[in-house]
């Protein structure tokens, strides 16, 4: 096991960063997986939108920790082919220990304290309530989570690492994907036959809750069709 397994977010360095990614900078994207595994164990998590960068992640995890810890955030108010394909998943990896996260408010609820259409009026608001509290929640157990951010999909996430040190949540941040395009993704999901959300086929590259997430136009930034309207591109947990 590495040497930083035994160190937590506070205790690791700047410098123990730039030491984890100069370790890691050769390395293919499944032995990032391995390595954080290794490294982190029970203490790793991965938080899955369940987009395509999701399910290549998946099953990579899938075939290094069988019953890992999968967690995702249900908002209430995803697509319903988003649901869908959650119990696709759990049906064809039935060992690994998917989680579904819920917030602490219902819709009900937050309808009733801050209004029924949050998310056009406050987005930012119910991206945390729905979104950034419960993750917060399940790291606060955790040293470390997995995402799947790549840095094509943005200006924002262009100069993401291997391994991050997230100071919203304390925790350490591994990001195997980075260096991967669409295409890469496409052609791992085509190669291994794996489920993916339908709405991929009909010009959402990313999937986020149905009432802030359009199609995109071919050209426009992966990220273009979230929260349409707003100076927003990010639910928060990336930022």
């Amino acid at each position: 096991m590495s040497h930083f397994s035994n160190l937590s977010f506070h205790q690791l360095t700047d410098d123990a960063y730039q030491e984890m990614n100069k370790e890691l900078s050769y390395k293919d994207t499944i032995d990032v997986v391995k390595w954080a595994y290794h490294t982190f164990a029970d203490e790793l998590v991965y938080a899955c939108s369940f987009g395509a960068e999701g399910i290549v992640l998946i099953d990579m995890i899938s075939k290094i920790r069988p019953n890992a810890h999968i967690v995702f955030l249900d908002t209430n108010v995803h697509f319903k082919e988003t649901y869908e394909l959650v119990e696709k998943v759990q049906q064809a990896y039935p060992s690994l220990r998917i989680e579904i996260i819920q917030p602490a408010l219902t819709l009900a609820q937050q309808a009733e304290q801050h209004g029924g259409v949050l998310w056009r009026t406050e987005p930012n608001t119910c991206c945390s309530i729905r979104k950034l509290q419960p993750l917060a929640k399940v790291l606060a157990n955790k040293k470390a989570w997995l995402s799947g951010l790549r840095r094509e999909q943005s200006s924002a996430r262009a100069h993401v690492q291997f391994i991050n040190k997230d100071q919203k949540f304390a925790s350490i941040k591994i990001c195997p994907l980075i260096h991967w395009t669409w295409d890469d993704v496409w052609n791992y999901i085509n190669l291994y036959q794996l489920p993916y959300n339908e709405l991929h086929d009909k010009g959402y590259p990313s999937i986020g809750c149905e009432h802030c997430t359009l199609p995109v136009e071919v050209g426009e930034n992966f990220r273009a069709g979230r929260w349409a309207g707003f100076e927003k591109t990010e639910c928060g947990l990336h930022q």
